[in-house]
Order: C-alpha cells, then structure tokens, then sequence
C-alpha cells in the first residue's frame, strides 16, 4: 500500500510538471507574437487566420488521440507528444517564409492537442484513483509555467535575443525536462483501471441541454482567455507603444493574477458561494477589459490585463464544478463535453479581435470580449448548488 502510494504522489508530480512545462510554451509562443509578425512579414489582417488555426487544428488532435490512447495510453501518447511540441515551438523561431510559419503552427496546434488530452485523461485517472478533487492543482502549475514563459519571453526581448536563440534555447532547455518527467508518468500500476471507468462514464448518453449555459459561460470565458493571450503584448506594442520587453509584462501579470486567484479562489467559494464569485469576476474582467481599452500608458495597460486575469481565473474552474454538480453520476462526461467550449472559445476570440482591431482600432476590439464577459452575470444562477445538494452538505459534514 505505501508503495502504491509513493508511485501516485511521483505520478501526480510529474503530471503537474508537465502541466507547467506546458505552460511554459504556449506562454513563450503567445508572448512573442509581435516578433513573430516581424521575423515572417506577417501582417495584421493575416494574423487572426494563422491565431485561428492553431485551435482549429488542436480540436482534430485532441480527437485524433483518442484513437491513439486506445492502441496504448495516455502516458505514451503524452510521452511523445510533449517533447514534439516544444521542437514546434522551436521550428516557429527559425523560419523565414511565411509557409515555414503556417507548416510549424500547424504542427504546434495539432500536437497541443494531442497533448491537451493525453495530459487531461491522466488527471482524471488520477483524481478517480485519489477519490477527491486535484485538477485544479494541475491548472494550477499551468499558470505557473505560463508566468515562467512569460518572464523568459521578457528577458529575451530585453536582451534583444533573437527569435530563433530564445525559441531554440528553451526548447533545449524544455524537451529534456520533458523527457525526464515522462517517466514517472501514471501507468496500469498506478491508475489501475480508471482511465477505462472515466472512459465509460464519457460516453454514456448525457443530455446537452442542462449544460448549455455552463457551455456558454465558458466559452466566453476563454474568449477573453484567448483576446488576452494573443493580443495583450502586441496591444501594448502596437497601441500603447511600449518597448517589447516591457508589453510582456501583460501577459505575465495575466498569469500571475490567474495563479494567485487560483490558489485563493476555493476559500472564496466557501465563504461566499459561486454564484457570487462567478457574479463578481465577470464584473471584474469586463472592467479589467474597459481599463485596458482606455489606458493611457503601458503601465496602466498592464495593470488592466492583471486585473482582468483576477475575474477570469475564477469562472473557468467553477464550469467544471457546476457540470459536475449538475450531473454527478456523469461528471467525467459532463466535463468532458464542457472542456470542447476551450476550443470554441479560442477559435470565436483571436478572429474576433483580430478582425475588429484590424478595421478599426485595437482600443475598440477590446470591447467586444468586455461585453460578451458580461453574459457571464445572468448565467451566474446556473453556478449554484442544486437545493436538495444544499440540505445534504451540512448532514454529511456531520
């Protein structure tokens, strides 16, 4: 038994540093998007078709692994995928044509994809196997690594290090990581057989119309995830004219703000309920939008994204637990069909505002998440508990 213990606790840590490598990536690639467009020539009405299709093309790897974890597993499909994807990121770095970006992107969104779901069917394995709640702990290394990224983004721009030293550098630095934390990775040993139980429960039939609005709720939730992934640095660069190393502190105070909430946003629940956390960060990411459409200087445009990342980093992780309240014998099922909005809110975000700061400004495109986020606030009802769960809480506390 404590053997078995010892290998879930390596397991689960070596998920969680695969979760902050991931993090670590996508926030080197999201940050460096206006060196990007310079290295490739790449304009501002092109920009949004190539943001567009790295969810696009993640969506058909994340189905294109199912079929891969059916012929082995989860863990060899993440095993593979996650050092392939930061030889993606490095392959962005070192072209110089614009197919050279198209071809590399593709291959980063396909594999993000794969690596999506590989690195989430393990978490769920492990939550079934620990019997409680640890997902969002792994979320939570991901906004770590996001601010890791974002850092090392900064310092290269500050040390005007080029596109192709910084992206290949890391990717040095990632792929070995990688590698190392993929052998402590959770097997048969490990998980038993609740990869296969949470599988089941996936695809039993499971009403889509309960889980409408929570679907709705996150899509627009990362929709203002996606407007400030790919467009925070460059609004800051472009708009507020700020020196390339200085518009990566958007980002980086996005992610720090999502962390922090993160660790703190449970006690908050507790306290105050979710409706009332969901209602209050809504209200909080539209101002955090409007600060950052008005900000007048680089300074008060980072302030406004951190702010803005503080209301976000509370309705992501109250969705999944809504579906999961909603539907508790179907929860991995519920969550499984909530995780799709992800995608959807990427895809509709980066056009969105690419498109919109493209015709007319990039101060007014931040206007279109703000007011979608405040669809957010009549949904907030669906994020309570269901009454008869209410009256069975304090009974079972006993």
């Amino acid at each position: 038994m404590a053997e078995t213990t010892g290998r879930l606790r390596q397991a689960r840590a070596a998920l969680a540093a695969s979760f902050l490598l991931q993090g670590a990536t996508f926030a080197l690639l999201v940050s460096c998007i206006p060196e990007i467009q310079r290295r490739y020539g790449l304009d501002d009405s092109l920009l949004p078709v190539f943001l567009a299709a790295v969810p696009i093309l993640a969506g058909v790897g994340s189905i294109a692994s199912e079929a891969l974890v059916r012929r082995s597993s989860p863990r060899a499909v993440l095993r593979a995928v996650q050092p392939a994807v930061c030889l993606a990121l490095a392959a962005v770095g070192v072209g110089t044509a614009l197919w050279q970006l198209a071809l590399a992107l593709a291959a980063f969104g396909l594999l993000v994809g794969a690596l999506d779901a590989s690195m989430n069917m393990l978490g769920v394995g492990l939550q079934h196997r620990y019997g409680r709640s640890i997902m969002l702990g792994f979320h939570a290394a991901f906004s770590l690594g996001g601010i890791a990224g974002a850092a090392v983004a900064g310092l290269g721009a500050h040390r005007g290090t080029p596109l192709s030293v910084l992206f290949a550098g890391s990717a040095a630095v990632l792929i070995p990581a990688a590698l190392l934390v993929g052998t402590r990775f959770a097997g048969p040993a490990e998980l038993g057989d609740a990869v296969e139980q949470a599988a089941r429960a996936a695809g039993r039939a499971v009403p889509w119309r309960p889980l409408l609005p929570l679907c709705l709720a996150m899509a627009v939730a990362y929709i203002a995830d996606a407007s400030v992934s790919n467009y925070s640095v460059k609004y800051l660069t472009d708009t507020l004219h700020s020196p390339d190393d200085l518009a990566k502190l958007s980002y980086l105070g996005y992610m720090l703000a999502m962390l922090a909430g993160r660790a703190l946003g449970d006690r908050g629940v507790q306290r105050f309920g979710a409706v009332t956390v969901v209602r209050v960060g809504a209200a909080t990411a539209a101002l955090g939008f409007a600060a950052a459409a008005v900000a007048p200087a680089p300074w008060a445009g980072i302030a406004a994204f951190t702010l803005l990342g503080l209301g976000i980093c509370a309705i992501i992780p109250q969705v999944f637990a809504a579906g999961g309240r909603l539907m508790p014998a179907d929860s991995d099922a519920a969550v499984a069909r909530l995780n799709l909005f992800n995608y959807v809110g990427f895809l509709v975000g980066s056009p969105l505002v690419g498109a919109i700061g493209d015709a007319g400004s990039y101060r007014a495109a931040l206007l279109a998440p703000m007011l979608l986020v405040l669809v957010i606030l009549p949904l907030a009802g669906h994020f309570a508990p269901a009454p008869a769960q209410e009256a069975k809480e304090p009974a079972q506390a006993h």
